[in-house]
């Protein structure tokens, strides 16, 4: 049997016992229903399936591959952080963008993100790199693909993660108002083409890595205060970058 054979078309009962099986807030669920029932979603998830059993350094965890998704409900999103996918060194991916587990190091990139995040509001970067806090108040940390093979990085684009998360950028800009989207880099910028700009400010600049950041063009981007002075213009509460200790 080949891996992507094209299934017969689902029934009702079909899609919801496969939204069932899906753990993510009630909001999320349903407004992505329809492309988590997608031919696109079974192909990937045959994909994922057979990686995780065959190799045991695939990035991050099953268990937090939609973190980001779980850690941001639809309803709380103010700020949109894309990324392309997850860290592929061992135990960094965290399912949220440029940010790692407490324990582990700070990749040069979030170096550079806390960098310009110090400059530009006057916060100390913590000692550590985790975004959770970030998250929790509205900050979807959401990768272009949301898995990777240990040290392969792209390893697993074109298996149907960039449908996915195109479909959770749309959903957003439908449904929300006044969001920031925060896009580091030509691909992330290329991925959010199609966002109103209407009801949405797009914040770009190049990537924080150190190759494109030492280049110009990101340190004095100053997203951090433009993101929250934004949102205060529409009523709602800033975030509070500081990350805890």
């Amino acid at each position: 049997m080949e891996l992507f054979d094209v299934q017969p078309t689902k029934t009702a009962a079909q899609k919801q016992a496969i939204l069932d099986n899906v753990r993510l807030p009630e909001d999320w669920k349903q407004a992505l229903a329809e492309e988590l029932t997608s031919d696109n979603m079974d192909s990937l998830r045959a994909f994922l399936k057979e990686a995780y059993q065959l190799d045991n350094s695939i990035y991050p965890p099953a268990p937090l591959m939609f973190n980001a998704l779980n850690l941001t409900p639809l309803s709380q999103v103010k700020v949109v952080i894309l990324g392309q996918d997850p860290y592929h060194g061992p135990g960094q991916a965290m399912g949220l963008s440029f940010s790692v587990p407490k324990a582990i190091p700070k990749p040069p990139s979030l170096n550079n993100v806390l960098k310009e995040m110090a400059s530009d509001i006057g916060i100390t970067p913590s000692k550590h790199g985790d975004l959770t806090y970030w998250a929790q108040q509205g900050v979807l940390l959401l990768n272009s693909s949301l898995t990777v093979r240990e040290g392969e990085p792209n390893s697993h684009q074109n298996k149907g993660w960039e449908q996915f998360t195109d479909v959770v950028i749309d959903v957003i800009n439908e449904q929300t108002e006044h969001t920031v989207f925060i896009l580091w880099g030509s691909k992330a910028q290329k991925k959010g083409k199609y966002i109103n700009t209407d009801k949405h400010l797009i914040l770009t600049a190049v990537h924080p890595s150190p190759l494109a950041a030492n280049r110009g063009g990101f340190f004095g981007s100053k997203p951090f205060s433009k993101t929250n002075d934004y949102l205060v213009q529409y009523g709602q509460t800033p975030i509070d970058w500081q990350l805890p200790q």
